[in-house]
C-alpha cells in the first residue's frame, strides 16, 4: 500500500477501484496534451483505467489527492515484467512506469515528480531492479523531468509507424502471389518466438503469455510459394524440424487487437484541445500521423469510436525478406479492414532493427521518434552495471501490452 504525503498538500495513495473511476476519468479527460486544426482526440477506456495493467500479474495505479478538498490532480500506472537482456542471457525485473498524468491546474507544483518517485518505490518493494518509461522524442517537458530530476537515461531509440486503414493506393492492397502467408500453431509461434528473440537486446520472457492473451489474434509466418515450408501445417511436427525445414527468406508476425481494450474518438473542435484517456503512451502520439485523407471523414464518421491493429513480433531472414515485408504489410492492412471498428494500423520497431529498411513507406504512412528511458534502482547515479552500459541499444522486441 502506498500512502504519501507530499509537500504537506497532496495525498500519494492506491487508485480505489470503488471510488475513484469517475474522478480519474474526469482529471484525464481535462489533461490538454496539444491541437491539429481543431481536431480533438481522446480514448474510451471502456470504463477500467486498469485496461492496459491489469496484463500483467503485479501492477498498480497511484493518484495525487488535495488534502484540503480532497480532489484528484495526478495519476501514474506501473507494472513489473520480467525481461530477457540478450547480454550473456541475463534476465532482469524491470518496473514499467506507464500514464503519468498531472491536472494543468495543478502543473509545476512538483506533483508529477512526487508520482514518479512513488511509482519508483512502489517498483522497487516489488522486486525490480530497474524502472522504465517511455515518451516521444519532442516531449521536452517529460524529458526533463526524467533526465534531469529523476537520474534516467536514455535507453533506446525507436519509431512508431502510423497508417491509416482505407488510405492506400488500390494496386497496393493485394498479397503478391507470389507470396504465402499461413496461420502458426500457437505452439509453433512459441518456439520460433524463443528462437528469435535470441537476436535481441531487449525482449519480454514471458512470450507464451503474450501470445496466448485474448487481444493477440494469432501468428503468422510469411515465405514464397516456390520454396514452400516443409510441415508448417502439421501440428505435431516437432519443433525443431520446423526451423530445419525453414525456407531461405521468411518472416514471422503477430497481431494485436486494442480495440477490444480501448478505442480513439476525433471530433472537430473549435476549442483546439486534445483529450486523452488511456495509459497508452502511444496514443499521445497518433494524432499528428493522421494525414489529411483519413482527417477528411464525414462529420458522423468523427463520432464513432475507432480502434486500431498493433504488428509486433516482426522478425525475418534471408535476402528476400524486404520482399516478404510488403505482403506481411498488406495482409495486416487487409486484416485491419476486417475488424469492427478499425481504422488505423501501427508498429513499432527499433532504432537498429534490420527491418525498418523494409516497412512500405507510402504516402499515407507517418514516423515518430521514440524514446526509452532507464534507471538502475538503489544504486549511485555514477555507478553502471552490464545493462545500463550497454546502451543505447536498439534490436528490442515492443511488448503489445505497453501500447
Amino acid at each position: 500500500m502506498v500512502d504519501n504525503i507530499h509537500e504537506n498538500k497532496v495525498l500519494i495513495r492506491e487508485f480505489n477501484e470503488e471510488t475513484d473511476i469517475e474522478a480519474v476519468e474526469k482529471l484525464e479527460k481535462n489533461c490538454e496534451i496539444g491541437y491539429k486544426k481543431g481536431i480533438s482526440i481522446f480514448t474510451s477506456m471502456m470504463g477500467d483505467p486498469l485496461c492496459r495493467i491489469r496484463l500483467y500479474p503485479v501492477h498498480v495505479m497511484l493518484v495525487a489527492q488535495l488534502l484540503e478538498n480532497g480532489e484528484l490532480v495526478g495519476a501514474v500506472r506501473g507494472c513489473i515484467k520480467r525481461v530477457g537482456t540478450g547480454f550473456g542471457g541475463t534476465d532482469v525485473t524491470m518496473g514499467c512506469i506507464l500514464g503519468l498524468r498531472v491536472s494543468p491546474r495543478h502543473r509545476r507544483m512538483g506533483i508529477g515528480l512526487g508520482l514518479v518517485k512513488s511509482a519508483e518505490e512502489w517498483i522497487e518493494r516489488n522486486g525490480a531492479q530497474y524502472a522504465f518509461l517511455a515518451t516521444e522524442e519532442n516531449n521536452v517537458a517529460s524529458t526533463n523531468l526524467f533526465t534531469l530530476k529523476c537520474n534516467y537515461v536514455k535507453f533506446s531509440s525507436l519509431v512508431i509507424y502510423v497508417q491509416p486503414v482505407n488510405d492506400h493506393l488500390a494496386e497496393e492492397v493485394d498479397i503478391p502471389r507470389d507470396i504465402k502467408i499461413e496461420k502458426l500453431h500457437i505452439e509453433q509461434a512459441i518456439f520460433l518466438y524463443k528462437n528469435s528473440l535470441k537476436q535481441r537486446e531487449i525482449y519480454p520472457t514471458d512470450i507464451e503469455a503474450i501470445l496466448k492473451e485474448k487481444l493477440s489474434m494469432g501468428t503468422w509466418v510469411c515465405f514464397f510459394r516456390e520454396e514452400g515450408w516443409v510441415g508448417l501445417q502439421k501440428k505435431e511436427e516437432k519443433e525443431g524440424e520446423i526451423m530445419g525445414t525453414a525456407p531461405s527468406s521468411w518472416a514471422i508476425f503477430s497481431i494485436w487487437n486494442t480495440s477490444e481494450a480501448y478505442k480513439l474518438q476525433i471530433r472537430r473542435s473549435n476549442l483546439l484541445k486534445i483529450f486523452h484517456a488511456s495509459v497508452s503512451h502511444a496514443m499521445e502520439r497518433i494524432l499528428p500521423c493522421l494525414k489529411l485523407p483519413f482527417m477528411s471523414m464525414s462529420t458522423e464518421s468523427h463520432k464513432k469510436p475507432f480502434g486500431f491493429l498493433f504488428l509486433y513480433g516482426i522478425h525475418g531472414e534471408g535476402e528476400r525478406v524486404g520482399e516478404l515485408m510488403k505482403g506481411v504489410w498488406r495482409f495486416a492492412s487487409r486484416m485491419a479492414e476486417n475488424v469492427k471498428d478499425c481504422s488505423v494500423m501501427m508498429t513499432e520497431l527499433g532504432g537498429s532493427d534490420p527491418l525498418r529498411a523494409h516497412v512500405p513507406q507510402g504516402s499515407s504512412m507517418s514516423c515518430i521518434n521514440d524514446l526509452w528511458y532507464l534507471k538502475r534502482l538503489n544504486a549511485p547515479v555514477s555507478d553502471e552495471d552490464e545493462l545500463t552500459a550497454m546502451r543505447p541499444v536498439g534490436n528490442v522486441f515492443v511488448d503489445p501490452r505497453d501500447f
